[in-house]
């Protein structure tokens, strides 16, 4: 899909930032900026180069452009900075912004048209800004392009000036090189600081402001008349590259992944194209990963398994698939895996219990579409461990009642993926036995049964098992008078709140629940939850429920999962519409219906992906973070679920 931003859509700076773009690497690290091209968040980048998935440093924060006519001198870059500077305005002379895999800017100044692209290497940490400068004037103009630093951790600006210096070809200082390769004229500056405004962060409670270092500057000069190309290449390795090299491949990677997505949908395209940014190369595991979100988030145990099956098997990427489930298994401990993962000498976090029985669920689905039984005996070993940890006990108070069930958490420990612990508080407290994580370990009971053959072990005791936990699961958490399930079997107010987590125990492979109960569920979601952006944690009519999301740090806590909506429970909700109204051509194009809102949502944020959250009542605007991997992989989900229908496939869509 091409998004396009003409001045209708950018009026004013405020309205030119509300829209962004991103470029991922393949290694964690990306290049993001407004679309006026200003930085409204510290996160933000033209390079933020990736160590590891989750040690990443704000290298190239910005390029400060001017262009010089014989009119005189103007900018083309947008900044806002604080105090009393004024701000670059070079969004008033921005034609347009679009958006096709790869962001394009044009700028009008005078009759000088300067058109500007940024890209990225896949699998580097390089990034380049190619600009084509067409003079139709009768004088000379100059280009000049000052790139801002920050040489710091990525999301902690500089607040002090860095002693950072140019020479011999690279940027040094703060224990980084980085290589700078240019046609034009590169030429060190006396060492200076420009202190930005986080707009957006501002307006998040956020550390408002921070420090960019200058210390070089490139120019180009096109004659009078001609049309030049100016390109400047920035890396983070031993060896430059030539920022063409990088614009072409990058065209070309873009190209090549909108040709492989497996969708005839426009919109399921562009998020299968998108999906690609999630996945990434982690060393230090030899392995393949997915990040949880851009800007703020790393690669997290629960956030992969929920979205390896959207972003790596609904998009026919086998291989990487394998290798992110491979990455987890070796890292199982306890039954538990990583839910936040090691860096050198730290050690990893397990506090997770839905995350070990999605990787179950995941090898599963690898197995639907691959067949490969070589890969279920290795991981079977682990599968067990997984299961055996849960019915004895394991970290986090989780483990098997003898009715079955699993309970989990303690304390101020938040296990589920609501999990926000503010000031020793719980916002949303869920100890005791969730119902999602119930309804992820019948699933995972009936995945063992099914694979035990496979692996030549014996399957009766897991189909023991999952019919008492269907027993049970029936009979505990179903409220015949509300039509819907608990939340929670905890003996608080909590068990009975309408809450998107049900949904699951419908729309997982395996589920527990009577036809009529499902369709129930469903309605009783669909009633009070669900919007075309997403599903609501908490129905509006509960007093717990909070309306917007913003503002400071614990005011986006309390309202994170108490009503807020987000995009990634919409899979399971579709998945389940579908499944109680029988999966048929005809329920398939009334979710297509529901889906004609997706190219815009897809323009909205960050053009050609799907954001975290959403505001609770009327959700608008986008929250949190601007593209958010489970959010995308679900309704990738979705759309692989339509075309099977679609095409006649008797397969349990």
């Amino acid at each position: 899909m091409r998004f396009i931003y003409d001045k209708r859509d950018m009026p004013a700076l405020d309205r030119a930032e509300d829209n962004c773009w991103l470029l991922a690497n393949g290694l964690g690290g990306y290049a993001s900026t407004s679309a006026a091209f200003s930085v409204s968040r510290c996160d933000q980048g033209v390079l933020v180069a990736a160590e590891t998935p989750n040690r990443r440093s704000g290298l190239v924060h910005r390029l400060s452009e001017t262009l010089t006519t014989a009119g005189g001198t103007v900018f083309l870059s947008s900044q806002r900075f604080a105090g009393d500077a004024p701000p670059e305005d070079g969004w008033r002379r921005l034609v347009s912004f679009v958006f096709d895999g790869l962001p394009a800017w044009e700028y009008q100044a005078g009759d000088v048209t300067v058109r500007r692209q940024i890209a990225v290497e896949h699998g580097a940490n390089r990034a380049a800004a190619v600009y084509t400068v067409e003079n139709r004037s009768d004088a000379d103009c100059t280009l000049r392009v000052t790139p801002s630093f920050q040489f710091t951790p990525k999301g902690h600006p500089p607040q002090t000036p860095l002693p950072l210096a140019y020479g011999d070809g690279a940027v040094r200082g703060e224990g980084h090189a980085l290589h700078i390769a240019s046609n034009g004229r590169v030429a060190a500056i006396s060492p200076q600081s420009e202190r930005l405004f986080y707009r957006h962060d501002a307006e998040n409670g956020r550390e408002e402001s921070g420090l960019g270092l200058l210390c070089c500057q490139v120019e180009w000069t096109v004659p009078a008349g001609e049309t030049g190309r100016c390109e400047l290449a920035f890396s983070a390795g031993p060896t430059g590259c030539a920022g063409g090299d990088i614009l072409r491949d990058c065209e070309a990677r873009q190209r090549a992944l909108l040709d492989a997505a497996p969708f005839r949908d426009p919109a399921a395209r562009e998020l299968a194209r998108a999906a690609d940014a999630y996945i990434a190369w982690r060393a230090s595991t030899s392995g393949k990963t997915v990040i949880a979100g851009y800007p703020f988030f790393g690669d997290w145990g629960r956030d992969t398994m929920i979205s390896l099956p959207g972003c790596a098997l609904a998009t026919g990427r086998y291989e990487d698939a394998k290798s992110i489930l491979r990455t987890f298994l070796a890292y199982e401990k306890g039954g538990l895996l990583p839910n936040l993962f090691p860096e050198g000498a730290e050690v990893p976090e397990y506090n997770s219990a839905d995350a070990p029985l999605l990787l179950i669920n995941g090898v599963w689905l690898y197995w639907q579409k691959t067949g490969d039984e070589e890969f279920v005996r290795e991981a079977w070993p682990v599968l067990v461990r997984i299961v055996r940890a849960y019915e004895t006990g394991a970290r986090y108070a989780i483990a098997m009642d003898g009715d079955g069930l699993i309970r989990a958490g303690s304390g101020l420990d938040q296990v589920t993926w609501m999990d926000v612990r503010v000031d020793g508080f719980l916002p949303t407290p869920r100890h005791g036995k969730p119902v999602e994580i119930n309804a992820y370990w019948y699933n995972a009971l009936c995945v063992l049964r099914e694979l035990a053959p496979l692996a030549g072990a014996e399957a009766g005791e897991y189909a023991a098992l999952a019919e008492k936990v269907k027993a049970s699961f029936n009979e505990k958490f179903w409220l015949e008078d509300r039509g819907y399930l608990r939340d929670v079997l905890s003996g608080t107010k909590a068990d009975t709140q309408l809450r998107c987590n049900q949904i699951w125990a419908v729309s997982m492979p395996f589920t527990m629940l009577p036809p009529d109960r499902e369709r129930r569920v469903v309605e009783a979601v669909a009633a009070r939850l669900y919007t075309d952006h997403g599903l609501r944690t908490l129905s509006p009519d509960d007093p717990d429920f909070h309306p917007l999301y913003g503002g400071p740090l614990r005011d986006r806590d309390l309202a994170y999962h108490q009503g807020t909506v987000w995009p990634f429970p919409l899979g399971g909700y579709y998945l389940a519409w579908l499944k109680v109204h029988g999966n048929t051509p005809e329920t398939a194009s009334r979710v297509r219906e529901r889906l004609s809102t997706m190219p815009a949502l897809l323009r909205e944020g960050c053009a050609g992906h799907l954001p975290e959250i959403y505001d609770g009542l009327e959700p608008g605007p986008s929250r949190g973070c601007f593209a958010q991997a489970w959010s995308v992989g679900e309704l990738l989900r979705v759309y692989e679920a339509l075309e099977r229908i679609e095409q006649g496939d008797d397969r349990n869509a």
